[in-house]
This record gives C-alpha cells, sequence and structure tokens, in this order.
C-alpha cells in the first residue's frame, strides 16, 4: 500500500512540475517575444506576421497633415478651379453636418460653429483664400484671410465679400451623384440665395466634377503614411486570423469581428465601415446578397475545414483602407490547404494580374474593365470586377473598375497617383469538395504610377493558416 501511494505520489509531482514548466515558458514567451511571433496566422512559407507599424502622436499628425493642407491650398485648388471654369466655390460647413469637404479644406480640428464658409476666389493672378466663421480658430489663420464675427453679422460680412469679387460662377457643393458631391444642406444653399440675392443665385452650379478630381488626386507626401495605414490594416487581419483569436470549434464570427474593432479603438483610430466575416464550408451552400456571398452570422463558430473571408478597412491621417484576405483553418492531421483551393486563389491572383496588366494612367474604368474580362475569358476563369477609388474616403470619387457600370466612375479616367482599391473574385470548383464552387474574394490597395498599378503591401497568393 505504501508502494502503491508513494507511486501515485511520483506521479502527481511529475505532472504538477510539467504544468509548473510550461507555465514558465509561456510566460517567457509572452514576456520576450512580441504577439507577432507566437501566432502563425501565416501561409505554407512561414512568412511572419510583420511588426505593427508606429503610428504618429496626435500632435505630429497635426503637423503632418497641416503641411499637405497648405500645399493643397497653395498648388492644387487653383488649377483645378480653372480647369472647371470656376470663378468661386464656396464650403459651408454646419456643425454636427459637416461637409465631407471640409476635412481637407481646414486644419484637422473641429470647426463648431453654426455655420461657417470657406470661400476660395480666382482673382486672376492667385487664389484667395476666405473664412468666415463664428469661433476663431489659431490654425485657420495660417491658411486664410479669417473674419470671426458674430452671429448676426454673418450674412452681411459674407454679402460684402462675394460683391466685392464679383464672381462670374459660384460652385457650390449639391446635385451631384455621390455623398462626397452634396455636402450643402437645403437649409444652407437658402441661406445663400436669400442673403444674397436672386441675381447672384443665377451663377450657383454644382462643384460636383470639380469635387471628384479634388478628392480623387492624391499629394506624394501622402503616399508614406498610406502605406503605414494599410501595413496596419494588414497586420491586424493576420492577427485576426490567427490562433491568436480564432479557436477551432470555439470561436465565434462575432469574437473576430470584435476583436478587429477594439484593435483599432486602441490606437485612436475609427473604422469606415464594420469587419464582415464569410464562411465557406465544405457540403454546405453558402447564401448570396445582391450577387455577392453573404456575411457570416456573428454567432457562427468556426469549425476545421472552414475557408474564412475578412472583409475590413480603417482611416488614419485622413485616408482609408479597403482589404479583404482568405484563411483556412486545418483539419486534425491536415498541414496544408488542399489543391483545389490553392487553384482557386490562383484564379483570383489571375484577374489581378490582368488588371495590373492593362490599366495605366489616363485609361477609363470601363476600358480596363473590358480588357482584363477578356482576358479572364480566354483563360476560362468565372471572375467578377468591382475596384473602386479609395483615399479619402473608402468608396471615393475617381474611376471605378466595375461590372455595374451604373454606379458611376466608370468613363472616369485613371489618374496619376491616385489610389485604387483593387477589389474582385473569382469563382472555382473544387475538387476535394465533390466540385464545390469556391469563391475567393480579394482586395489590395494600389497606387497608380508611370508603369501602371503598384500594391501598397504585396497580394495574398497562399491562404493564412489556423492550426
Amino acid at each position: 500500500m505504501l508502494w502503491v501511494t508513494r507511486k501515485i505520489t511520483q506521479r502527481m509531482m511529475k505532472n504538477i512540475i510539467m504544468k509548473i514548466t510550461r507555465f514558465v515558458f509561456c510566460a517567457f514567451a509572452i514576456l520576450f517575444f512580441p504577439p507577432s511571433y507566437l501566432f502563425l496566422a501565416q501561409n505554407k512559407s512561414n512568412e511572419k506576421i510583420p511588426a505593427m507599424p508606429k503610428l504618429l502622436s496626435q500632435r505630429e499628425q497635426m503637423d503632418v497633415r497641416e503641411a499637405w493642407l497648405k500645399k493643397r491650398l497653395d498648388t492644387m485648388i487653383l488649377p483645378m478651379m480653372r480647369r472647371h471654369n470656376v470663378s468661386m466655390w464656396i464650403v459651408v460647413n454646419e456643425e454636427f453636418n459637416s461637409d465631407p469637404a471640409t476635412e481637407y479644406l481646414v486644419p484637422p480640428i473641429p470647426m463648431v460653429g453654426s455655420r461657417d464658409f470657406f470661400i476660395f476666389v480666382d482673382n486672376g493672378e492667385k487664389l484667395e483664400k476666405i473664412a468666415i466663421v463664428r469661433y476663431a480658430e489659431e490654425r485657420l489663420k495660417n491658411h486664410y484671410d479669417m473674419k470671426s464675427v458674430s452671429r448676426d453679422k454673418i450674412a452681411e460680412t459674407l454679402r460684402e465679400t462675394i460683391t466685392k469679387y464679383n464672381p462670374r460662377t459660384i460652385a457650390l457643393n449639391y446635385n451631384g451623384s455621390r455623398g462626397q458631391q452634396n455636402g450643402l444642406s437645403q437649409g444652407s444653399y437658402k441661406f445663400l440665395a436669400e442673403t444674397l440675392g436672386a441675381e447672384t443665385e443665377k451663377k450657383f452650379v454644382p462643384a460636383a466634377n470639380f469635387l471628384t478630381e479634388f478628392f480623387d488626386t492624391r499629394l506624394p507626401e501622402e503616399l508614406e503614411h498610406y502605406r503605414t495605414a494599410v501595413l496596419l490594416t494588414d497586420v491586424l487581419t493576420r492577427r485576426a486570423f490567427s490562433n491568436e483569436v480564432v479557436t477551432p470549434g470555439k470561436t465565434m464570427v462575432g469574437d473576430v469581428r470584435w476583436w478587429f474593432l477594439q484593435q483599432v479603438n486602441n490606437l485612436g483610430l475609427t473604422v469606415w465601415f464594420q469587419p464582415d466575416l464569410r464562411v465557406q464550408r465544405q457540403s454546405k451552400t453558402t447564401e448570396t446578397s445582391q450577387q455577392f456571398l453573404s456575411v457570416a452570422d456573428e454567432n457562427t463558430i468556426l469549425q476545421r475545414g472552414d475557408v474564412l473571408h475578412i472583409d475590413c478597412g480603417l482611416n488614419y491621417m485622413g485616408l482609408s483602407t479597403d482589404w479583404q484576405k482568405h484563411a483556412y483553418i486545418l483539419r486534425e492531421n491536415e498541414k496544408d490547404v488542399p489543391n483545389g483551393l490553392k487553384n482557386a486563389l490562383k484564379n483570383t491572383n489571375s484577374l489581378q494580374n490582368a488588371i495590373f496588366k492593362f490599366a495605366r494612367a489616363g485609361m477609363t474604368g470601363a476600358e480596363v474593365y473590358e480588357k482584363s474580362m477578356a482576358q479572364m475569358k480566354a483563360e476560362n476563369v468565372e471572375a467578377m470586377i468591382y475596384s473602386h477609388p479609395i483615399g479619402t474616403h473608402g468608396h471615393g470619387l475617381g474611376a471605378s473598375i466595375d461590372f455595374r457600370k451604373a454606379i458611376g466612375g466608370a468613363e472616369e479616367r485613371l489618374r496619376l497617383g491616385s489610389y485604387t482599391s483593387v477589389e474582385l473574385n473569382s469563382s472555382t470548383k473544387i475538387p476535394e469538395w465533390n466540385n464545390q464552387k469556391v469563391t475567393i474574394m480579394a482586395e489590395d490597395d494600389a497606387v497608380m504610377t508611370e508603369k501602371g498599378f503598384e500594391f501598397i503591401r504585396p497580394r495574398q497568393t497562399e491562404f493564412y493558416l489556423i492550426r
């Protein structure tokens, strides 16, 4: 009996020592290795998750964005106004109802006047910039002839300013096809018309085409910081699709979504849409919505053998990202993705190749679409393209390479230096899944260069593996 008790005690001590050893090892790993090296949401090549990029402080961001603003005001706006036959451009900003253009016309600070006016005048020699605001802002003085007046003097000051210049046309942000072109409220239009009179109202013209060029034109200095934003999106996506976040058979779609949102919030940033996840599973049909695969419910439990897809984006420095990637949850004793799924991803890469082969600055979105789809037809790939401009807004103004030509942008031309979210998919039958079709969706932000599109970050050519 004593011998048996001793054996049991020895066995218990051995188990305790093993548990302590494991605990110490894990604690050591957490202390001395970044999380990105602990969790491999990586491809077969075992590529490491990149380190988190260093973001600028709020004050540093202000200084950089003010430099961008100065260049935008000093060099961009006047030539654009002349190309669009605009003599004067008035942007009206209301408290709690900001015009989408305001953020890119003032330092990145809240404009809290009940109704502020930013006036741009082509005087024949240079651009004059006048701000009629309720509250004086120190940084606004760096860029505008600022007139801070009491509420009862706003109308008089505005009328005197417009009368002084007697412009041929006055462009206003209304009557466009997209939200970014329609920042002027009905109330503010009425205020302008009543304040300036019927004869001046006849000079009002929509600024829609001017705004398309304004929003779609990027400064070269922005690219460095946009690369940081896209890298951050990439890192968070890879971590989300790793064992840091996903435990097969336990983790739900909502867990991944809210993890991503919390990480962005922890960094003091925002998203412009909530991250969506889609799950494709063998022997289970994925529902569709408006020609696309439906988003998975938050209570969907992620299982081994699932193909996961995420669509996400964030905002940093006044610029937006848009990103779609895939992961595969390995089955027990599985070391890699089935070959059929690898071929499916290759088909999506081929579609990306076609767009990059044809797209050049100066081409319309429709031209790129037609040439790319003809290439896919020749390769017998079932494909869809719905790429869009990106930069100041996630769904920006500019050239769209999209099967839905009616949404606009198809006849716009790709601008040198502009950003495009190259968004598309291909559908392929998977032999290992009894020829069930799987759709591989990709979205990568790219910049238009002299030689064509260039990815901001390397595209995905292998599935991220979740063990």
